[in-house]
């Protein structure tokens, strides 16, 4: 099939096109600068030059293809709201472009919209309540493509998508707080857990979705339920030769700033039901091992 993938040369859209191409499918990957085509061409996939904003390249890139595969995302952390509503309006004009044709169009999300307290299940619905609410309205609207004749899968990501190339994730954020602070934290007692998944283990997961997931499919990329917080200051801290402390609530968005809020939090998910739909299984290093490489911690 020819795929056309958007954030084709990010962190998570780059290992997607490689599993595609590994595959034997077709990429035509968004491309918004000369850099990001050269990249794409240099790894076998064709270039299709637009952006999120750009409505009439992504419609056209979507009509071109036998499925589109939706990574991108404007992770400005200081207006969410605004990153949610080209969000919604790129799966929109997809779902215009691909309606009653059948074809799939999977389309990112993020267990964070789920409602706290439990392990959440690709069963549950979206709470507005949440960190990860600027995506409820896309998952909805993803979600209502499967009456119209789209075979549309949402695939929802854990706050750490971990692996080499990892730049600019909660997990980095960590880091770099750490060394601007002079230690590594968590917060209160630092018991809170994410979830967390390997990014080569989710690339596949997208490619079995393309190929495979059910029309209205809620799928979970969850290689580990959960990591502790404080689990991940303490390697942190004893690769950085830097103390490991706690941080009162109050004293939190001091230590770690925009991450603050994420950092005290339990965001926590299974993928039991997604390995059971598409045969899915985690392959790849788990969270605290990945960082024991050097890739995260070069200056």
């Amino acid at each position: 099939m020819r795929i056309f993938v958007t954030g084709a040369t990010g962190f998570i859209g780059s290992a997607v096109v490689s599993e595609l191409l590994s595959a034997g499918h077709e990429v035509l990957g968004l491309a918004r600068s000369d850099e990001a085509a050269d990249s794409l061409l240099k790894v076998g996939a064709s270039v299709h030059r637009g952006s999120l904003d750009d409505l009439e390249s992504l419609r056209s890139g979507a009509e071109a293809s036998d499925g589109v595969i939706h990574t991108a995302f404007n992770h400005d952390f200081s207006n969410m709201a605004a990153a949610g509503e080209t969000d919604q309006r790129a799966i929109q004009t997809f779902g215009a472009a691909l309606a009653g044709s059948g074809r799939p169009l999977v389309v990112t999300s993020v267990i964070a919209h789920l409602a706290p307290g439990r392990i959440g299940t690709e069963e549950d619905a979206t709470d507005g309540n949440t960190a990860g609410k600027h995506r409820i309205a896309s998952e909805e609207d993803a979600l209502a493509l499967a009456s119209q004749g789209v075979r549309v899968s949402v695939l929802r990501l854990p706050p750490s998508v971990h692996g080499d190339g990892d730049r600019g994730g909660f997990v980095p954020a960590l880091i770099n707080a750490a060394r601007r602070t002079g230690a590594a934290a968590y917060v209160g007692e630092g018991s809170n857990c994410w979830s967390a998944v390997h990014r080569l283990d989710a690339a596949r997961l997208y490619r079995l979705a393309l190929e495979s997931a059910p029309a209205g499919s809620k799928l979970h990329a969850i290689g580990e339920e959960g990591v502790s917080i404080r689990e991940l200051a303490q390697v942190i801290g004893r690769r950085l030769e830097l103390p490991v402390i706690s941080k009162s609530m109050e004293e939190a968005p001091g230590h770690f700033g925009w991450l603050a809020h994420f950092a005290s939090q339990n965001i926590q998910a299974s993928s039991q039901l997604t390995q059971e739909l598409l045969g899915w299984k985690p392959e790849h290093a788990e969270l605290l091992r990945d960082l024991e490489g050097d890739y995260y911690f070069k200056n």
